[in-house]
């Protein structure tokens, strides 16, 4: 599943970040690395861009680039 697929409320974990270049390299400095845990906090009411817990931080993120992010569902 994709990140930018997951329910408000959900924890994850990321096991892929995709994408190319500098967006990679952008995903991947913002915390965004493979086996890290996060949840969807807060959804914008048109859907776009969605707020993550990750590392401790809140951190806003686009759904185009959430699509790059392949995550694992938490059983909670």
């Amino acid at each position: 599943m994709t990140l930018d697929l997951l329910p408000l409320g959900q924890e994850a974990v990321i096991t892929q970040v995709g994408g190319e270049g500098a967006l990679r390299c952008r995903l991947l400095d913002m915390g965004l690395i493979p086996k890290t845990a996060l949840r969807v906090e807060k959804i914008a009411p048109l859907g776009d861009p969605i707020e993550l817990r990750v590392r401790g931080y809140a951190l806003s993120l686009r759904k185009e680039d959430a699509r790059n992010i392949e995550v694992e569902v938490r059983e909670s």
